[in-house]
């Protein structure tokens, strides 16, 4: 399908996602970098939630959404930013954290998980996992029931998602669903969608080579905590929601990871999303299609929660 109009217009204003000589950029670069956010008045309304408090749990720093006051057990999603494992916060995503909630009647608990370049992998998805862990043994500190828990991440925390799915499974954690939103399930970047999407759709082939070496360094590309795709044994996963956009370089290797569940005899359902770019879903006040999937993904949270 061609480029949807929305999107033809979101790259004549914003052709890169960085726009920035990678190669050169120091850490205090990326420091600075990540106190800027141009597209802070498209990510959408920071609804007004009962309760909404920041907290540190296993270590790590994250904030606490909750739709409904009382102290009635809910649901719990816990969310996972994108930004290349390099960028990203509780802070820039705390609209959507808030629209989740309010959508699907779930306590958020959003992660604000260690970065790369100065805490690289396995530390993102260690933090991934111990927030996971510590909502299991600790449900009523988030007002959370322990049976209904799911995790949620787009990008790259769409892999941190698919990385705590394996890890609870693992470790006898129920999760009751995972949705991976154009995640990264593998560091080869070498599909067809990398080659086809290349350059010209906002996130390039070369900014995401790029995030995969601040993140994962010299690490073994088939460690299925970093590239959940070879983890070997994909049965008894966590029923899945997979979205992609199709000019996207992730495209293919999220596809290919609803195949390989669905193969492991994992309920699955993928949607792609025609004509749409990588990160569609952040940013409603561009995209009408971010609306449209955050109403799909909270109509499977809600059924899988049901």
């Amino acid at each position: 399908m061609a480029l949807h109009p929305q999107a033809a217009a979101y790259l004549a204003l914003f052709p890169s996602d960085l726009g920035a000589d990678l190669a050169s950029l120091t850490r205090e670069q990326i420091a600075e970098m990540r106190t800027m956010d141009g597209l802070a008045e498209q990510r959408g309304p920071r609804i007004d939630l009962p309760v909404v408090r920041d907290e540190t749990v296993a270590g790590v720093p994250v904030r606490i959404y909750r739709p409904e006051p009382g102290e009635r057990p809910l649901p719990v999603l816990v969310y996972f930013h994108g930004g290349g494992w390099v960028f990203g916060s509780v802070e820039r995503n705390d609209p959507l954290a808030r629209d989740l909630a309010a959508r699907t009647g779930a306590v958020v608990v959003s992660v604000d998980y260690r970065l790369a370049p100065e805490d690289p992998f396995p530390a993102a998805a260690d933090d991934a996992f111990a927030v996971v862990r510590d909502v299991h043994a600790r449900p009523g500190f988030y007002g959370g029931d322990a049976g209904r828990v799911a995790v949620v991440g787009d990008s790259a925390g769409g892999n941190l998602a698919a990385v705590a799915a394996w890890l609870a499974r693992d470790a006898g954690l129920h999760l009751s669903h995972q949705v991976l939103i154009y995640p990264v399930v593998d560091v080869a970047c070498d599909t067809p969608s990398y080659r086809a999407n290349a350059k010209g759709f906002g996130l390039e082939a070369a900014e995401m080579r790029w995030f995969v070496e601040q993140y994962a360094g010299g690490a073994d590309p088939r460690d299925p905590r970093l590239a959940p795709l070879h983890l070997p044994d994909k049965s008894g996963l966590a029923p899945a929601t997979v979205i992609t956009a199709e000019y996207d370089p992730l495209c293919d290797e999220g596809a290919a990871y609803a195949r390989a569940l669905a193969e492991a005899g994992v309920p699955v359902e993928h949607r792609s999303f025609e004509g749409a770019l990588h990160g569609f879903l952040g940013l409603p006040g561009f995209f009408d299609q971010a609306v449209e999937g955050r109403e799909f993904l909270s109509a499977r949270l809600k059924e899988a929660f049901a």
